[in-house]
């Protein structure tokens, strides 16, 4: 430790900006700016250059390497290794951002985002008790693979072995009892580092599951379950009373389907759960549905649509009274544009109010209501009750009947702008989904602006990205919406250590806007067919789900 730390010191009397004006990064004046800045806000030198965008945190790893004359860790290459990870606790990675590598002839090859940190090694070297080896690595990739390689699977199968027998919980089911067997530390602990690693995974749901011979714990990352760890199977029970008491729900309950929700909130993590649970063959199932507060609210040209799409959809959002509808399967993102399309409305001079089932996100200026069924606050009741509180603009979450869906289009008539989701496969399904509910052909003509249909894709993750040869069904597919084009390269993800192998990294939209036209509303009167009504909107530019999936396929998207 100590011959590496001199070599650092001696190092770090060449500055940083010294050594980014010889490789050309930067200019002596812009340095001069950097450093006269620096003396005002206490920051660090390559942290000003980076967020005045002169550098990037690229240039800044580079320009370390060479002062310090330290390799370079690409960490979407190269593993972490477990023996080394353990070595390190997660809450000194988090704190200096480093993450260790590796160990090398009995040194711990340690990757920092800052490598002239003398105390982060030095505090390192006395936790790991071995020599350091610093290395430089990019700041993002750290903080992605200590979130992707500290997992809480070995504590969690600790405090599993220190769980109240199931025996015991079912000979006591109910009252107090059951509830301080079920609050004893390693059960509330388990659940917390279960539903911590989901939100570091950045999971949108943790599944439960009993099997035959074990509880299997699933994330669903970017759409896809993924298995996470195995626990016994005897911890089933002790698991559903903690999430059950949690989501305020009947502990003794076992056979009737149950759902609630709750806050959670552990390790700097927050993020509101709903739980369903389902009897099965081995026992009672439960899904986490999560809502992590830490994910900012996207603004619409983020979301994904194409610049044509998103202009008739801001023009839809435009209209002063009518309804707007968002479709697609569960789990297909929905609740995402309403909210984002809430947010860019004015309001100052609007009275907004919207009803969900939860609040998913939450803003000021806006009046917002939870849906409690045990309250008797349906979505029915909900707007019912709301329309009495002059709103201007109402989102209502979801329409999932024709007591909701009458109540809406009513508001969309009497001069509210009304937003709302609804199941339906594709733009045209919406239409007879509403007829489905009982609202009529003539309703929907009157009151109905425009609908978007909606589903999610994954992203090819950019740090494993390379170009490939699709196969000939793929070739086909593409060719079939797209046209044979000369010269169009396609491109996967490779797998690497930050997707997990997987070759994906967070998902984007792919959308259908119709617009309802007049030639539309005409149809709709005249009872058309969905494939008349279809035809009609292709002829007037809607661009299909398939063919919005294809352009993403084109811009190298997925």
């Amino acid at each position: 430790m100590e011959a590496g730390t001199a070599s650092t010191r001696a190092a770090l009397r060449k500055g940083l900006g010294e050594t980014l004006i010889e490789t050309g990064k930067i200019t002596a004046e812009q340095l001069d700016d950097a450093l006269k800045l620096q003396q005002k806000v206490k920051r660090k030198l390559g942290e000003i250059l980076v967020e005045q965008g002169i550098v990037t945190t690229e240039d800044i790893a580079a320009a370390l390497s060479l002062q310090l004359n330290m390799p370079i860790i690409d960490l979407k290459r190269h593993a972490v290794q477990p023996y080394a990870l353990g070595l390190v606790s997660e809450k000194l990675a988090r704190k200096y951002n480093i993450v260790p590598m590796d160990v090398i002839d009995d040194s711990l090859v340690l990757v920092m985002a800052d490598p002239g940190d003398i105390r982060a090694i030095e505090d390192v070297a006395a936790q790991a008790k071995m020599r350091i080896q610093p290395a430089v690595g990019i700041p993002a990739q750290i903080q992605e693979a200590i979130d992707l390689n500290y997992k809480a699977q070995s504590e969690i199968e600790e405090q599993v072995k220190q769980f109240p027998t199931a025996s015991r919980l079912r000979e006591e089911p109910q009252g107090a009892t059951a509830q301080e067997a079920v609050a004893q530390t390693p059960v509330v602990r388990t659940v917390d580092l279960i539903i911590v690693q989901g939100l570091k995974a950045r999971a949108s749901d943790i599944h439960v599951e009993p099997q035959k011979d074990r509880v299997r714990i699933r994330y669903r990352v970017d759409g896809v379950l993924h298995d996470a760890m195995s626990l016994p199977w005897e911890a089933i029970e002790p698991l559903l009373s903690r999430i059950k008491i949690l989501a305020e729900m009947d502990i003794a309950e076992r056979r009737r389907a149950q759902d609630g929700q709750f806050t959670f909130s552990a390790e700097g993590r927050e993020a509101d759960i709903r739980a369903a649970t389902y009897d099965t063959e081995y026992g009672e199932t439960i899904v986490l549905r999560i809502l992590d507060k830490a994910l900012p609210l996207f603004t619409l040209p983020e979301l994904g649509f194409q610049p044509e799409t998103l202009k008739k959809y801001q023009n839809m959002l435009n209209s002063p009274y009518g309804m707007i509808l968002i479709a697609g399967p569960t789990g297909s993102g929905k609740t995402t544009p309403l909210y984002a399309s809430i947010n860019q409305l004015d309001r100052n001079e609007r009275n907004i109010i919207t009803v969900g089932d939860p609040v998913e996100y939450r803003f000021t200026d806006i009046k917002q209501t939870q849906i409690n069924p045990k309250a008797g606050i349906t979505f029915a009741t909900g707007l019912r009750a709301l329309m009495r509180l002059d709103p201007d603009i109402i989102l209502v979450g979801e329409i999932r009947d024709g007591e909701t869906a009458r109540i809406a289009v009513q508001a969309a008539l009497t001069g509210h702008l009304v937003l709302s989701s609804v199941h339906a496969n594709d733009a045209i399904g919406v239409i007879f989904r509403l007829m489905d509910l009982g609202i009529e052909p003539y309703l929907i003509s009157s009151a109905l602006i425009g609908v978007v249909a909606q589903r999610m894709v994954r992203r090819i993750d950019h740090h494993c990205r390379e170009q490939y040869q699709p196969t000939a069904e793929e070739l086909s597919a593409y060719e079939e919406d797209m046209g044979h084009e000369e010269g169009t390269k396609f491109y996967h993800g490779a797998g690497c250590n930050f997707c997990a192998g997987t070759g994906y990294l967070q998902r984007t939209g792919v959308y259908e806007v119709l617009p309802l036209s007049r030639e539309i509303r005409n149809l709709l009167l005249k009872s058309a067919s969905a494939d008349d009504i279809k035809a009609q909107a292709l002829s007037e530019g809607m661009e299909s789900l398939k063919h919005a999936g294809m352009l993403k396929v084109k811009e190298e998207v997925t």
